[in-house]
């Protein structure tokens, strides 16, 4: 397909070695100066040889780089695994916890190949986050202990009771290279100007010449006792605790990792993560890394994000710092051996710290997810890993149970509104309810339910057939589903129900409203008519929001209105009512930031009018937009007057389509064969997009924006009558049709 020139900008990047000089070569030194010290720490705060740390993060990065499903993804020892590794290594040693991880490995590569990654990640994201939130503060507790000069336990309760003692000793020396270095981590992302140098480096650095000069009495890394590899060796036990230990670094690696590329794939706009592949490439580092002695490998959100904010582009960045890594400690290794344990400790502390996410806290206590998050990290630190996901899993399973067996039923005149799931359990409520009503009137029953069962439907149908013998008429108005109209199916002489929710929610009002115009409707509706408010159908549209949609979106326009707008595309297109960018999107709050006038207009900065332009200056500079869409459409009135030249001269139309005289010099030139049959006003359409993305062009911060890579430029045409989207290409003034995604 032929694209417009600066319509692929941000798309698609080729791959040669230019790229990667200009950008994955230095975005490999940043990765390289961070994980040197964090893969350090890592091994360091589990008791495993602090080559096994250094072997993970080479492996990681020029094995599982060649072969990622996830190419900006980068791999290492894992954060995660902190805490179990920390217990294998003081139940089995290090040699058995090698042969662990090497068996987790192959799992990896089991699990990738049967294809069930996303199974994986079916995982409740409060359990997740709440298993994170625990390792993270198991983490940060054990370090303490050896800021304070202390050696961390195997658990929280046993790093708790070894603080006082750690306080009594008095090694300010630790202390003080620890603090040191926990001081320097905060504060130096704070300066603008010097933050290009990895806050974990400077840190260590500065803990270490402070060591240094000061000639500190501190414990220091020590490298070479662990030059030799460390072969792996059937670890000794029960086959059960082996096998529960092989699973749970497999499972806890791959959901690490599964999860952090997905969150980096958020990240960036090149090609979106194979979680498959991606799983078998962390499974063939855990092999390699296990049979050469190596810390368990999973991917890194933090080492990822720091990798896509540095510029890299493609794989070569995560292999490159590998290579660069390994260079070092060859070549480099007595400089290493300077630092302090307890610098490398504040370095894991605030890491630890910072797996536990406010912002997600809030985000999890606004879905109601709270509680399952909490119950998840306290289990964790108290009882281990697994334990706390058991904990988790149980709370998530009893809150599922609970919703599912209660509804909430509130009557308002002689409407009834029943929301959530309708199972024999709660169905009692619901009937009580029903039967307080007043005798002989018209009853709305509406269900706003996500399950009704077959006990549920006969209680209802009773009541409603007990209602009616009596006198009264019950009309049940289903919103989101029709599961009870669909119980109600083939019944002998069964009631219809009110129409469902497909027309109330994509025809116009009055097919729903009984307003002038409107299409005949069942007779029910007509009955149901006396229940809404006479009036402005503007008013009843309004009243009808409030009543069934607002609470459907409630919590995620809270969320909208506590973050701010953060659109990705600026949608720029016709007045025309029957034009709705939502819905011919697919979009939705949120989404689109939209500028609509006659005939998809964009005057360039010369003409006598600036209110495009602030909107493309705001969406471009303010909002950081990464697309701009102009959408024209099939009979286009402006397109009509246009060509008609029906506008009255002094008239604002005439004054405005002014600016479209530009796409009739356009619509001249040679046409697109798919073109040739459409209405003069729809070719025109078509060549006033191309236009208009042109003129696009004139704007300083839209030329400034694609030349740095940030920004896009897309045309496309709606065809109103036949409910078809095309991509306009403006070398040709021609449609193509909307690619099927990959």
């Amino acid at each position: 397909m032929s694209h417009h020139p600066r319509s692929n900008a941000g798309e698609h990047t080729p791959h040669g070695p230019p790229l990667v000089l200009k950008h994955d070569l230095p975005a490999s030194f940043v990765l390289f100066l961070i994980s040197i010290p964090l893969s350090l720490g890592i091994a360091q705060a589990t008791g495993a040889p602090l080559m096994a740390g250094i072997i993970s993060a080479v492996i990681g990065g020029v094995v599982v780089g060649a072969l990622s499903g996830a190419p900006l993804q980068i791999s290492g020892p894992g954060t995660g695994l902190v805490v179990i590794v920390a217990g294998l290594v003081a139940q089995f040693g290090w040699a058995a916890t090698a042969a662990i991880t090497l068996a987790a490995g192959v799992l990896q590569i089991a699990l990738g190949l049967t294809g069930i990654s996303r199974l994986v990640m079916s995982l409740s994201p409060a359990i997740v986050h709440g298993m994170l939130a625990g390792i993270g503060i198991s983490i940060a507790v054990g370090q303490l202990v050896v800021v304070l000069g202390g050696t961390a336990g195997s658990t929280v309760p046993a790093n708790l009771a070894l603080l006082p003692g750690a306080l009594a000793r008095g090694a300010w020396g630790s202390v003080a290279a620890g603090a040191v270095a926990i001081a320097v981590l905060l504060l130096w992302p704070r300066v603008p100007r010097l933050s290009v140098v990895p806050a974990p480096l400077v840190a260590v650095a500065f803990a270490t010449a402070l060591a240094f000069a000061l000639r500190l009495d501190v414990a220091r890394v020590d490298l070479p006792d662990s030059h030799a590899l460390v072969l792996p060796q059937v670890p000794q036990g029960g086959a059960g605790t082996i096998i529960a230990a092989v699973v749970t670094v497999a499972l806890v690696a791959s959901m690490e990792s599964l999860l952090s590329a997905v969150a980096t794939d958020r990240l960036h706009d090149g090609p979106r993560a194979r979680l498959d592949k991606e799983l078998v490439a962390q499974g063939t580092g855990n092999v390699l890394a296990g049979a050469l002695g190596g810390f368990p490998i999973s991917g890194g959100l933090a080492r990822s994000s720091a990798n896509v904010a540095a510029g890299a582009k493609t794989r070569y960045a995560a292999i490159l710092q590998g290579v660069w890594i390994a260079v070092a400690v060859l070549a480099f290794s007595p400089a290493l051996q300077l630092i302090p344990l307890a610098a490398l400790a504040g370095v894991l502390l605030v890491v630890g710290l910072r797996l536990v996410s406010v912002q997600r806290m809030r985000t999890l206590w606004q879905h109601g997810e709270f509680v399952v998050y909490a119950a998840t990290a306290l289990g964790v630190v108290l009882f281990g890993l697994l334990e706390g996901v058991v904990v988790g899993l149980a709370i998530a399973l009893l809150r599922a149970l609970y919703r599912l067996t209660h509804c909430s039923v509130r009557v308002e005149g002689n409407r009834v509104c029943v929301r959530g799931s309708l199972v024999f359990l709660g169905v009692g409520r619901l009937v009580r309810e029903l039967r307080r009503l007043p005798l002989g009137r018209t009853v709305v029953l509406e269900l706003h339910v996500d399950y009704l069962d077959h006990a549920s439907y006969e209680a209802i149908n009773d009541w409603r057939e007990g209602y009616e013998r009596l006198g009264g008429r019950v009309l049940v108005d289903e919103v989101h589903d029709t599961w009870y109209d669909r119980a109600n199916q083939g019944k002998p002489g069964r009631r219809k129900t009110l129409p469902g929710p497909l027309p109330r929610w994509f025809a116009p009002w009055s097919h729903w409203q009984g307003t002038p115009g409107a299409v005949t409707l069942p007779a029910q509706r007509s009955s149901a008519e006396q229940l809404l408010a006479e009036g402005d159908p503007m008013l009843r549209g309004m009243h009808e929001f409030e009543q069934r949609s607002a609470p459907l979106v409630r919590p995620f326009l809270h969320e909208l209105a506590l973050r701010g707008q953060r659109p990705q595309q600026l949608f720029i297109t016709c007045a025309d009512s029957r034009v709705v960018p939502n819905l011919i999107t697919t979009s939705g709050p949120g989404d689109l930031f939209c500028v609509r006038n006659i005939g998809n207009l964009v005057p360039t900065p010369s003409a006598q009018d600036s209110s495009v332009g602030a909107a493309i200056e705001y969406a471009v500079e303010i909002l950081n937009v990464s697309t701009i869409v102009v959408c024209g459409h099939s009979d286009c009135g402006a397109m009509k007057a246009l060509v008609k030249g029906s506008a009255s001269r002094g008239s604002h139309l005439h004054s405005w389509l002014r600016n479209a005289e530009p796409s009739l010099i356009r619509f001249h030139a040679p046409t697109a064969p798919g073109c040739a049959d459409l209405p003069v006003a729809d070719r025109l359409a078509v060549a006033n997009v191309a236009q208009q993305l042109d003129n696009l062009l004139a704007h300083p911060s839209v030329r400034e924006a694609i030349a740095a890579g940030t920004l896009t430029l897309k045309g496309m045409y709606f065809d109103i009558s036949n409910a078809r989207v095309y991509l306009v290409d403006p070398d040709r003034n021609g449609l193509e049709p909307v690619p099927s995604p990959a």
